[in-house]
């Protein structure tokens, strides 16, 4: 390829293909047939029996059983498949009043708030419990892992921003686990996450009592399936629970307090503890959020959502959780809206952000996932700081690289550590899906790339850089027509 080809390429727009809307995943979510996921040997991933990766991308639902009717959680549920996520996180005793008012059918889920007596009764469609089972049932049909939270934490410590009312005790979360643990033990696609935006230790009272409880009633009642902890913003569960034996790998909320938030510190800091356990942001920054929950200071956007993605999972994450602020909601009219909330949430879920998260899927799914590493001495120099900085995920054995460019600043990197003499590089455009091949260079060659279009928010890329003999295809994917 000559010089000036490789600069008419390097020119292309960064518009190219903006608006183009992704063909949507086909089949099931995932193959639950796999069987339920575990920790890697390295403690970094999880992967299946057969030795496959999990590829956790998630979305916060967190009132998905408490607000929805079947209809409307088949519709979400459907359209989250298509989207090609794998994890839908929502929470059995929700947030909202989540006792005392009742779900889309009238139910409440305890009988006089006390968690140990489940309010039951007879038939398929009578009680709280059945609308879960529902919800459970349908996205395993759909190859959907749920993310399920036992309740969330203001049941536990309401603090300053919650509803409560407190009702666990180390008992009633024990007795309330065994209920929990005993209904779910034999779902294929369920995975616990205790917690719900709470520190499980204050300044007044150290909460792990309850919470060892729950853990403990859970797998008491035969339910293997994996388990974590959903902490408060800008925390990871690793911060009080890292040690704990109950807790299989680590969750951070990096949260919605400001725009280019560094999540992948996070990450970094979570990889370098003791024993390893794999980790990834279950709560970043939210599409159609209001930037420290104040509408003055703008909206996040799908790029926040895309950037705090591409950070995360190139820094080490075994997958990522986006979310919006209008769906875990379910805003609708007449519906009180939370923090400045303005979307409903029929038309929210169809977001950009929301669907560039097939991408995403698609690129770290064209390539071994589970032997990628972060490596920024790949950069010849540096990473940068705040919304310029460049994230590297490489093959350890040096078969392919991901360098995320969130600003389309130009970056060197450093050949000689890509396997073979000769590397393809290649832009991959994280908001259409499309690849657009740079060229080819040698091991001794020293390039700097400059992505498509203006430098500046928003024009973010992925520069991949494959050996030309391992023979990987182009990582893009087919874009409907406009």
């Amino acid at each position: 390829m000559t010089p000036a080809l490789v600069f008419a390429l390097l020119l292309l727009p960064a518009a190219a293909g903006a608006g183009s809307a992704p063909v949507p995943h086909e089949g099931p979510a995932w193959d639950l047939a796999k069987g339920p996921p575990n920790v890697d040997a390295g403690g970094r991933f999880l992967v299946h029996a057969d030795g496959t990766p999990f590829l956790w991308l998630g979305d916060t639902a967190w009132e998905l059983f408490h607000r929805t009717t079947r209809e409307d959680a088949e519709l979400y549920l459907e359209t989250r498949r298509r989207q090609g996520f794998t994890v839908i996180q929502a929470v059995a005793l929700a947030e909202f009043d989540g006792l005392g008012t009742p779900n889309a059918y009238g139910h409440r889920p305890l009988l006089g708030n006390d968690p140990a007596r489940p309010d039951l009764r007879p038939g398929p469609r009578d009680d709280y419990w059945d609308h879960v089972d529902f919800v459970i049932g349908r996205a395993a049909e759909k190859g959907l892992f749920v993310g399920l939270l036992p309740t969330w934490g203001d049941k536990v410590w309401k603090a300053a921003w919650g509803k409560g009312p407190e009702v666990f005790t180390a008992d009633n979360a024990r007795a309330y686990g065994r209920f929990v643990g005993g209904r779910y033990r034999d779902a294929p696609n369920v995975i616990w996450i205790l917690g719900g935006d709470r520190t499980p230790v204050t300044a007044e009272r150290d909460y792990r009592d309850v919470w060892r409880a729950m853990a403990a009633g859970i797998a008491e009642a035969g339910a293997g399936q994996l388990m974590t902890y959903h902490p408060g913003g800008g925390s990871s569960s690793s911060r009080h629970l890292h040690g704990e034996p109950w807790l299989d790998f680590n969750m951070i909320q990096s949260g919605h307090a400001a725009k280019d938030i560094a999540n992948d510190d996070y990450v970094t800091a979570d990889l370098m503890l003791l024993p390893p356990k794999p980790t990834l942001d279950g709560e970043p920054r939210y599409e159609d959020h209001p930037v420290d929950w104040d509408a003055a200071k703008g909206w996040m956007d799908d790029y926040d959502v895309r950037q705090a993605a591409y950070w995360a999972v190139f820094a080490g994450a075994f997958g990522h959780t986006y979310g919006c602020h209008d769906v875990w909601q379910f805003l609708e009219p007449g519906r009180e809206a939370v923090s400045a909330a303005r979307t409903p949430w029929r038309a929210a879920v169809e977001l950009p952000g929301a669907w560039q998260v097939l991408h995403l899927r698609r690129l770290l799914l064209s390539r071994p996932f589970a032997t990628r590493v972060p490596d920024p001495t790949f950069l010849r120099e540096g990473q940068g700081s705040g919304a310029d900085r460049v994230v590297v995920s490489r093959d350890q054995e040096g078969r392919f690289a991901f360098v995320y460019v969130p600003t389309g600043r130009r970056v060197s990197v450093k050949l000689e550590k890509m396997r073979g003499p000769r590397t393809r590089a290649s832009w991959f455009n994280p908001r259409t899906g499309e690849t657009t091949v740079v060229g080819e260079y040698g091991a001794a060659d020293r390039p700097s790339f400059l992505p498509p279009g203006r430098a500046g928010r928003g024009n973010d890329w992925v520069l991949v850089l494959d050996d030309v003999a391992a023979g990987f295809s182009p990582p893009g994917a087919p874009v409907a027509p406009r």
